[in-house]
């Protein structure tokens, strides 16, 4: 056999032995990232445990028992009492639910209102862009903590407002993210095949422009739920946020402001500042490994 015949023939026995290439899918790419994957499993618990708390709590968390003031763990109960005999294991539970609501709620209005406002800004732009860009500029200028604290102090202390006020409050950067998203993909060869058949805009947006502006969104979402359930604690800390008797992270510290109670009864802080802690941690480590994992560099 000559060289001539035998080329393609060896060419094609090499082709034969490469394995073909699997597509890297998301899972994969995210659980590369371990700490992300550890991030995940426990704000799966978390939020499990904040959903079960009504079968998991030992004991109703606003049951008021004096002849159990300030009892210190123990094997009924295993983080000790509060300064009104309330169970804090119980009470803890059941403000995972409250914190966890503040921040998925406040974050899902404000990633709502962010996306549809940068998205039509970025779409249409003009002066259409303009006036939102500037109405994102003027919430902006204001300090943040302020404004919500004012605000919140005007409408009343109460879980439905915080959730309200942060998240009316939060959209500019998602507007802002969205709309540079909206501007590169607007000029793509698929948008502009699409617009010069006469499909309609809003069909353009939602099958072919807003698919692809989602990974920056989900991201910053992420973090954002962290800085939301921070900003709840801090309010609550200060009695502005969620009343007593209903527990959330933030008032149960607010009850242990004490030198002596810091100094002589930490079952009374460390609990609840350290679930505090424990859920920013997993949800940033959460973002962090969905920000890799989403960035088409990483798609190899």
């Amino acid at each position: 056999m000559s060289a001539a015949t035998t080329a393609p023939v060896e060419s094609a026995s090499r082709l034969a032995t490469v394995r073909p290439r699997r597509d890297v899918t998301l899972w994969s790419r995210f659980r590369k990232h371990r700490l992300a994957v550890v991030g995940l499993f426990v704000l799966l618990v978390m939020i499990l445990i904040a959903i079960a708390a009504p079968l998991l709590a030992p004991y109703d968390p606003n049951s008021v028992s004096l002849s159990d003031y300030r009892k210190p763990p123990s094997a009924e109960h295993w983080l000790g009492t509060d300064s009104q005999g309330r169970d804090v294991l119980s009470r803890l539970m059941y403000a995972a639910r409250v914190s966890l609501s503040v921040g998925i709620g406040a974050v899902a209005i404000y990633v709502v209102i962010g996306t549809i406002l940068g998205g039509v800004a970025g779409y249409f732009g003009g002066w259409i862009d303009n006036v939102i860009m500037r109405l994102a500029d003027m919430v902006l200028s204001f300090p943040s903590i302020i404004v919500i604290i004012t605000l919140v102090s005007i409408l009343g202390p109460s879980i439905l407002n915080v959730i309200l006020v942060i998240g009316l409050l939060g959209w500019p950067p998602i507007a802002r993210l969205v709309r540079g998203e909206f501007l590169t993909l607007r000029e793509r060869d698929f948008v502009v095949a699409s617009r010069s058949i006469g499909a309609p805009s809003g069909r353009i947006i939602a099958r072919h422009i807003f698919p692809n502006a989602t990974t920056p969104v989900i991201v910053n979402a992420t973090f954002g739920m962290a800085s939301a359930i921070l900003l709840e604690a801090g309010l609550s800390f200060l009695g502005l946020g969620v009343q007593p008797p209903t527990a959330s992270w933030g008032n149960i510290l607010n009850a242990a402001q004490s030198i002596t109670i810091l100094e002589e009864m930490p079952w009374l802080w460390l609990p609840p500042g350290a679930a505090i802690v424990v859920a920013v941690l997993a949800i940033n480590t959460l973002g962090d490994g969905l920000r890799d994992a989403l960035d088409p560099r990483s798609r190899r």
